[in-house]
């Protein structure tokens, strides 16, 4: 059996930015965002990609960061929830939740947030339907999902009213 110790040099771009990280082989990506970059946003929950709290956007598709070694993760653009909006203004997404009441701890907002970000990318007028096949994954034990179902709706009407 090989073991691997020693840090390696890697690069990654995150939030349109690159960095050069020094990072152990089995170091995650979740533990690269919090630990080195302090990027917080990106939640620390079960540690099993079961709850959806660590989740951030790969080239825009929604991925658990737990389950990823950051080593692996050099050759796409990373999204977190710090990088989701450009300065102070909200996006749209952001600012349903917060209308909706969809925010409560804030521990699965990121997460949810992102997911609905990558959901309306692809497809501005979702039914429930395809808002709860899109949220799978993503556990929240503080608003109830009414809240958060609605908010991704209200996110949808607003860009959509937006384009047209």
């Amino acid at each position: 059996m090989v073991e691997y110790t020693g840090k390696r040099l890697i690069q990654l771009n995150i939030n349109g930015e690159q960095f050069s990280l020094a990072v152990e082989p089995q170091e995650t990506l979740l533990e690269v965002l919090r630990n080195q970059l302090g990027l917080t946003g990106t939640k620390d929950g079960c540690g099993t990609g079961e709850c959806g709290a660590c989740t951030v956007l790969m080239d825009g598709k929604p991925q658990l960061a737990c389950l990823l070694l950051a080593i692996d993760c050099q050759q796409v653009k990373i999204t977190t929830i710090e990088g989701l909006s450009t300065g102070r203004q909200l996006t749209s997404v952001q600012e349903a939740f917060l209308e909706e009441g969809a925010v409560q701890c804030g521990f699965c907002t990121p997460g949810m947030v992102l997911a609905t970000s990558a959901l309306l990318t692809e497809n501005s007028r979702p039914s429930e339907k395809e808002i709860k096949k899109a949220l799978e994954g993503h556990l929240c034990r503080c608003t109830g999902y009414n809240k958060i179902i609605s908010a991704v709706q209200q996110a949808s009407a607003k860009m959509t009213r937006n384009v047209t």
